[in-house]
């Protein structure tokens, strides 16, 4: 795909985003679930059944707290840092104007879905009377990003950015569907992960055009370099390091016995996924891979055959 061949969703942008479309999601003081069970295992791990099955809620409520935590540092500090660097022309990859114009929409969209996630935590803090316990103050991208940027020389860094930024993306628009479609949960969350799809539909869209417009100019020295740096960003997004010391957190603010505490800590441990192709972010990733056309790279299939079926 070339730049010149690019063509503006802004139409779409102006009748469909979110912002322009949606009233405010108003949680339900029903009895739903708040979050999916199967978004946090913790609670349905053998010795939380036995020992504390009535803090279910508490943990599912503290749980949809970091989930919230993750979408603003994911949409504000990781996603709108490169789109408004496109959007004002401040970044190293030259785009033409459209592109510039969508990457504007995306800051835009981006930080509504910020404030939106706030203001339903605001609701739920007010609703259960549930305080959030601390949360973290990154996500994996917030280190991944960087460690694969550090091994680009630097005229690549910013199309390494450009590529993890639109990994991400592409990877949480899947997350954010199987979300949407859970019918345990309070249907004005499920309509909040719907109203988020809807935008991040399109932003998917326009992250793997950019991508593809990239990888059609890049030298095939450059293309070989990338490839090496994939595997390692890979990697250190799919790791589970800051969920885990989230869910050590949680086990410590639950009123249960030691005994039962330290049997939670050996359970949480072991509830990481394998990073690797069973993962169940890869076939997300591997989906971008194909669609921005990295996968027709012989050196991108060589780099990543550890994560191809």
């Amino acid at each position: 795909m070339n730049a010149a061949d690019y063509l503006s969703f802004a139409d779409t942008w102006e009748s469909r985003a979110t912002i322009r479309t949606r009233p405010r999601r108003v949680l339900e003081n029903d009895d739903k679930l708040i979050y999916p069970l199967s978004r946090q295992p913790l609670v349905l791990s053998e010795t939380f059944l036995r020992e504390c099955p009535g803090q279910r809620d508490f943990a599912l409520v503290q749980t949809l707290y970091k989930f919230i935590n993750d979408v603003v540092i994911f949409e504000t500090e990781i996603v709108d840092k490169t789109a408004r660097s496109i959007a004002k022309n401040r970044f190293d990859l030259a785009f033409p104007f459209a592109c510039r114009y969508d990457a504007m929409t995306v800051v835009i969209d981006e930080d509504y879905h910020a404030l939106v996630a706030m203001d339903f935590m605001q609701q739920t803090v007010a609703m259960t009377g549930i305080a959030p316990i601390e949360l973290p103050d990154e996500i994996e991208l917030s280190r991944a990003i960087p460690a694969a940027i550090a091994l680009a020389p630097m005229h690549l860094r910013s199309a390494v950015e450009l590529i993890c930024v639109a990994i991400a993306e592409n990877t949480v628009t899947g997350d954010v569907a199987a979300f949407a479609k859970d019918d345990t949960v309070k249907q004005s969350i499920k309509g909040l992960m719907a109203d988020h799809l809807l935008d991040e539909g399109r932003h998917s869209g326009f992250w793997t055009r950019m991508v593809r417009i990239y990888w059609h100019t890049a030298s095939e020295a450059d293309r070989q370099c990338i490839a090496q740096i994939l595997p390692v960003f890979i990697g250190h997004y799919l790791t589970n390091d800051i969920q885990k010391s989230f869910d050590l957190r949680l086990i410590e603010a639950l009123p249960i016995s030691d005994a039962a505490r330290l049997a939670l800590r050996s359970e949480a441990s072991g509830l990481a996924y394998p990073i690797n192709r069973h993962h169940p972010l890869v076939a997300n990733i591997v989906r971008f891979l194909r669609s921005s056309s990295l996968l027709d790279s012989s050196c991108v299939q060589s780099a990543l055959s550890d994560y191809l079926i």
